[in-house]
């Protein structure tokens, strides 16, 4: 893999979360040469330290085909890296927690089956009940979606390297990426130790993504994030779906050893340059009692740990995925605004034929990169006018 002083490979991944070593894999399986560049080490930041939901419950509409698709990966996810990732699939319940909240949630259904989509469904409170027992009697109804479930995030990304790994590909950790420019018909790529030249990469890289696709000419309005998270002391078993609620901030699930994770998207101070985040106790504090009006058996926890990753986020909340608009032979793989452990395996499958092909059959048009200045010429002709 290696002349004239730089590395070579067919692709070039840069980020290893698990949507870069999920790539790394199905190139792989593709046969195609891989190097992998993490400035970390694979899994260190939101891959390694989310809530590991697998869900396709309440996705936004661009996402779900990506996300179903990445649901049946995960229905074999040990014939594909040799490890179950812990994955459970006991269904994940959106709970609506008023009437006007389950009125929107009969529309959103309403709206899902007029597009062909059937993995959620609409639940009354009777079911609601019999499938979280725990919740408050107050609730009406909700959404379930029965494939869905939960697996463990550093696990599953450390499995995705593994496998691809055993299968060829090229992983360095504790490098970082300082420069890529053209060169003929490749791309070079400088790291701070060394240069990988390529054909193709993919910019795998999160929170740090923005500055990536800077170095291509092609900025995005990326915000950088912490989502945070909080796991209890042991609690008598109670709950076996992950649950979320949509009005007020929450998801909630119970491992098999009794403690209970809470998270749902309150955020501390993400500090992007240092590699570190600062917790928000009183957001912290709003999740706890949260917890403690929808299932009142949690109002005798003791939280044990909390913590927060960092994540990139885009202003319309899904990802920026597939061919840059810039710059042949780069494709794009950030954004995933705190729901993308899901889609991994799946995304990886489609960027490998993207790659390999340069083309695909899953609908990705609404998750392309050039949105962002598409809307931006867009505001700007809005304010000629």
């Amino acid at each position: 893999m290696s002349g004239a002083g730089a590395a070579t490979a067919d692709v070039i991944i840069i980020g290893g979360g698990i949507h870069g070593c999920s790539s790394a894999l199905h190139c792989r399986l593709r046969g195609l040469d891989v190097v992998l560049i993490e400035k970390d080490h694979v899994g260190r930041h939101a891959s390694g330290v989310n809530a590991g939901g697998v869900r396709q419950l309440a996705r936004d509409i661009a996402e779900i085909p990506l996300s179903v698709h990445s649901m049946d990966i995960w229905h074999r996810i040990e014939e594909l890296v040799d490890d179950d990732c812990g994955f459970t699939n006991e269904g994940q319940v959106l709970v609506a927690e008023t009437q006007a909240e389950l009125a929107l949630l009969k529309k959103r259904m309403r709206d899902l089956r007029a597009k062909g989509f059937t993995h959620e469904e609409l639940i009354d409170a009777a079911e609601l009940h019999r499938l979280v027992p725990a919740v408050a009697e107050s609730c009406p109804g909700g959404v379930v979606s029965r494939r869905d479930g939960a697996a463990i995030p550093f696990r599953a990304t450390q499995a995705f390297r593994r496998k691809a790994e055993a299968l060829g590909a090229v992983i360095r950790d504790g490098e970082r990426v300082m420069e890529i420019r053209r060169e003929g018909t490749s791309w070079a790529v400088f790291t701070d130790r060394a240069k990988y030249v390529a054909p193709k990469v993919i910019n795998a890289a999160g929170a740090w993504a923005d500055r990536i696709a800077a170095m291509l000419g092609e900025p995005v309005p990326l915000e950088v994030i912490a989502p945070m998270l909080m796991i209890t002391g042991r609690m008598p078993a109670f709950i076996k779906p992950v649950v979320i609620l949509r009005g007020r901030k929450l998801s909630f699930k119970q491992f098999d050893n009794g403690t209970v994770l809470i998270g749902g998207g309150h955020r501390g101070v993400p500090l992007r340059d240092e590699n570190i985040t600062v917790l928000d106790w009183a957001k912290l504090a709003v999740s706890a009692r949260t917890v403690a009006d929808v299932f009142p058996i949690m109002r005798t926890a003791h939280i044990l740990r909390a913590w927060a990753g960092i994540e990139a986020r885009m202003p319309d909340e899904i990802p920026v995925f597939g061919a840059s608009g810039t710059s042949e032979g780069v494709y794009h793989q950030f954004g995933f605004s705190a729901h993308g452990f899901q889609l991994g395996p799946g995304a990886g499958s489609v960027m490998s034929e993207l790659v390999a092909t340069g083309h695909t059959n899953m609908p990705i048009h609404a998750l392309r990169i050039e949105r962002f200045r598409e809307n931006a010429v867009a505001r700007s002709s809005e304010d000629m006018e």
